[in-house]
């Protein structure tokens, strides 16, 4: 999408195209050397965050971005990889309420992280309507929420997108069959790029879900479980076919 990512390494995974099987949080000491290094260098235009690794790289990643306010923060609140491997802990998530929530731009859950995030201890969330969850995600701090209809029982996949004033715009999109590994990580960083580009929140969340979408009907099977978003399929040949 014509941007050159800058990467801060939180954790290191155990993970094959099946599921992850452990994550090793990076030290947070290391996380900002990392950060520090690179912002240092170049001129940076927005900041993508996913998986964290721990409380403490939460709360350092905190302090960093807030040294930058001007510049966009779009988190993907990963609470459980595709298959259900759980890649937060409550406290974890407690933390990123508490410190990143008020700091981002645009958060992307699905309908399962936006129940997880909005819960309040002895209760789920499950009978919470996606509209309350963006409300009270909205009430946190962010400035927008857009909510994915991935995990929704609906025949199409329908992403929304709200902000102060309520649902901005909602998209449906063609449900493709199969199960993918990292969809999620590529709308939230293809919004960043949009939005590093210029764009407004609603064209950037636009512009997002259609590349997603693309990188999903080319979507390949390279080992046992779940197929990859092809996120070069504007490289291959115009009659190839997803899959």
């Amino acid at each position: 999408m014509g941007c050159h990512p800058l990467t801060v390494i939180t954790g290191l995974t155990v993970q094959d195209t099946v599921g992850v099987e452990e994550v090793l949080p990076v030290d947070a000491d290391f996380v900002i050397e990392q950060a520090r290094t690179v912002l240092e260098d170049m001129p940076v235009q927005a900041f993508k965050l996913g998986v964290l690794g721990s409380v403490e790289n939460i709360e350092v990643i905190a302090e960093i971005i807030s040294d930058y306010p001007h510049i966009p923060v779009i988190v993907d609140p990963i609470v459980a990889s595709g298959r259900g491997d759980e890649l937060a802990s409550e406290l974890m998530l407690a933390t990123l309420r508490e410190f990143i929530i008020p700091q981002a731009t645009l958060i992307t859950p699905n309908t399962m992280e936006a129940r997880r995030l909005v819960a309040s201890y002895g209760d789920d969330g499950e009978e919470r309507s996606m509209a309350d969850c963006a409300t009270m995600l909205l009430e946190m701090g962010t400035e927008y929420v857009l909510i994915t209809g991935s995990h929704a029982n609906t025949p199409q996949v329908v992403n929304t997108l709200y902000g102060a004033k309520g649902v901005l715009r909602a998209d449906p999109w063609e449900r493709l069959p199969g199960s993918y590994h990292g969809s999620g990580c590529t709308l939230a960083s293809a919004a960043a790029a949009a939005l590093a580009h210029g764009l407004d929140m609603s064209n950037a969340v636009f512009e997002a879900q259609g590349f997603t979408w693309q990188t999903l009907s080319a979507a390949f099977r390279p080992g046992m479980g779940q197929y990859i978003p092809d996120r070069f399929f504007w490289a291959g040949p115009p009659d190839r076919g997803g899959g």
